[in-house]
């Protein structure tokens, strides 16, 4: 693969994940085909992470043609098939190499030959291993490192699979424990392996510990994360600038490190749009979800559906407003009737007036010939009724007005105490995240005893209270040096002004509830335009000549930028980076994935931006609004993918000991 088909140089854009599939189907698969022979079937076999790895950028059916006839697990018991190849794509552990050793070994082994791709460098002492085995070693048709150890969440995101990131690096009990260190190695190898996946040497900013800036505060571990990430990522590029053939020797991008502290608010507050909403208040396990269907007897039955980019109507949708959603899901209902003949005998053969979207949903399903495009259509159709329904049911637009207008300062103690009295229906978890954001808000509230009373108010438990404080000490930045009381933190609030996000004036803004932005939004453009203070972003690979230099030397690296627009103004939340105009119907869904890729053809230099501690679905909506924006594109990182009670889970879990996540399930 060379620098040209994937780095910021130049050529034609491929998106992150299909770059990463390329990798894993061309690079690894394809390259262990035989020139000579027209078919030759091979086993395919990886571990628990590199499976995930696999599944989350290629199809079954993709791995298949690529000759690959059975995927087998590392570590369970395999049958022999000695006239046949394997290809080991797996960690480079000790159990890992041994497991393949004893694969491969002696008189009988299990197959053939043998193709090894490891997920990330092998160290010494393991390659020596291998080679050392004498009766292993002509077996071995391959031996490469893939650098490849991430998951491709999304065209333009990524997560490292820290899922306890929140406890380990940023917890209470974080200084001092043995998986401190080992958390960050791991997460800063495969960060740098996602930039090496796509040739990228990038420029590695991060946020500085706030002690950096302030002589009154102590340094702690916990404000150290993003400098200590930062360093390590860039010492395994460093690295790879020397083994990895035409790996860039110049920055060709920028990155950014960050921590779940800059914004405390993003995996909390309600998210209005189809695909946070999906997994806030659906049932789902990943991205499948569970879809009740009426077979032709009229008895109803489960059928799980994967709600990913290979559906054209997700992929449309998944970024507008639930509003905008079920709205437009009528239009493609409307639509699709009038451009058939026979749904337009059984509309004309009904009592005049306007048909609801249930309606035409039931004509159109009775045209067996047009199943696949109703199938698609019913699934979303169904699935926005039965959200609109549960945010009737459970005050969601008031709770989400509240949330809103505490975040902008519209409202106050007052308002939120006045909310808890009369809307006794709403349910426990809304009230905690309600009481979540207040205190983010207005942490001098919650000192001492001050919270009890509100605690009392919105029957929240002592339990609920551990997810407030950790929310709070995850706010903290530094400790006071002068400070003695028994939770000395410095929070990062304008207390003359309670609102902590500001309007954006030059979005307009139709459906309500929209106005909420994550505070990435702000730093990507700051960094896109070179804006980022030096002093809270510094840069590891900066060269310019002063720390404090006057001239932003980011300023000059982005100016292939400074011919854009000076503004982008969206029309409404749901612009066109959202809501192609043309996709008003029951088909036109699909030219949207077909065109999508050329969006990112002729883009400036990418950015990366990694949070630490957990992304959230509408800081990944982001990036894909602002690559459209900026003319860059824009890939978020992270630990994990969090929906809120995912987050709030984790966040009981930075002071609880020795239990898992399913034992602290909100």
């Amino acid at each position: 693969m060379s620098d040209s088909d994937t780095s910021s140089h130049g050529g034609d854009y491929k998106s992150f994940r299909q770059i990463t599939r390329d990798r894993l189907l061309s690079e690894m698969l394809r390259s262990t085909r035989m020139k000579d022979t027209k078919s030759s079937w091979k086993v395919l076999i990886m571990d628990k992470l590199t499976v995930k790895i696999m599944s989350h950028s290629c199809k079954m059916a993709e791995i298949t043609e690529e000759g690959v006839s059975l995927v087998e697990d590392l570590y369970k018991r395999r049958q022999p098939l000695p006239s046949m190849d394997a290809i080991y794509f797996i960690q480079p552990t000790k159990e890992n190499v041994v497991m393949f050793l004893s694969d491969m070994s002696g008189k009988a082994p299990l197959y053939k030959k043998a193709y090894i791709f490891f997920s990330s460098p092998i160290n010494k002492e393991l390659l020596m291993r291998i080679k050392k085995d004498t009766s292993v070693l002509p077996r071995i048709g391959a031996l490469s490192e893939m650098n490849l150890e991430y998951f491709a969440i999304d065209s333009q995101g990524f997560i490292t699979g820290h899922d306890r990131a929140l406890e380990e690096l940023l917890g209470e009990n974080a200084e001092g424990s043995q998986k401190y260190n080992a958390c960050l190695d791991t997460m800063s190898m495969r960060i740098a392996t996602a930039l090496a996946s796509l040739r990228e040497f990038p420029y590695v900013r991060y946020r500085a510990a706030k002690s950096s800036m302030d002589a009154s505060t102590v340094t702690t571990l916990h404000d150290l994360v993003p400098t200590k990430l930062a360093a390590a990522v860039w010492n395994c590029l460093s690295k790879y600038r020397t083994i990895i053939p035409d790996f860039p020797q110049r920055e060709t991008c920028e990155l950014l490190i960050v921590d779940r502290s800059i914004d405390q608010i993003a995996p909390i507050i309600h998210e209005w749009t189809y695909d946070a909403i999906c997994h806030d208040l659906l049932t789902m396990d990943g991205n499948k979800y569970a879809h009740e269907v009426t077979d032709k007897t009229g008895s109803i039955e489960k059928k799980d559906v994967l709600l990913e980019d290979h559906d054209p109507i997700w992929f449309e949708l998944r970024h507008a407003h639930i509003g905008d959603v079920s709205e437009r899901l009528h239009e493609k209902m409307t639509n699709f009737v009038s451009k058939n003949k026979a749904a337009q005998i059984q509309h004309n053969s009904r009592d005049g007036g306007e048909l609801s979207t249930r309606d035409l949903q039931k004509m159109i399903q009775a045209l067996p010939q047009y199943s696949e495009q109703i199938d698609k259509l019913s699934l979303h159709v169904e699935i926005a009724r039965k959200l609109n329904r549960i945010i009737r049911e459970q005050w969601l637009q008031e709770v989400g007005k509240l949330e809103q207008d505490l975040v902008f300062g519209d409202a106050g103690t007052k308002e939120l105490i006045s909310f808890l009295r009369t809307k006794q229906d709403v349910s426990r978890e809304n009230k905690l995240r309600l009481m979540m954001i207040y205190s983010s808000i207005y942490p001098e509230k919650f000192e001492g005893d001050k919270a009890s009373k509100l605690m009392q108010l919105a029957q929240l438990s002592s339990d609920d209270m551990i997810a407030i404080n950790n929310m709070r000490f995850l706010g903290c930045s530094a400790t006071k040096k002068s400070s003695k009381s028994s939770f000395p933190v410095k929070f990062d609030v304008h207390k003359k002004k309670h609102a902590v996000r500001k309007v954006r004036n030059n979005e307009e803004t139709t459906w309500q509830l929209s106005k909420f932005y994550p505070m990435i939004e702000e730093l990507i453009e700051k960094l896109s335009k070179g804006d980022l203070p030096k002093d809270e972003y510094p840069c590891m690979n900066d060269p310019s000549p002063t720390y404090h230099g006057t001239t932003h030397n980011a300023s000059v690296r982005t100016n292939q930028t400074q011919s854009l627009p000076a503004h982008s103004v969206r029309s409404r939340p749901t612009a066109t980076w959202a809501r192609p105009r043309s996709s008003d119907d029951g088909y036109s869904s699909d030219s949207v994935l077909r065109h999508a890729s050329s969006d990112f053809k002729k883009m400036g230099q990418r950015i990366f931006i990694f949070i630490i501690g957990g992304a959230t679905r509408s800081e990944l909506r982001v990036v894909h609004k602002l690559s459209t924006k900026l003319k860059r594109e824009i890939i978020l990182g992270s630990s994990s993918i969090d929906d809120p009670p995912q987050f709030i889970t984790k966040l009981k879990m930075m002071s609880t000991q020795e239990l898992s996540l399913d034992d602290l399930q909100i």
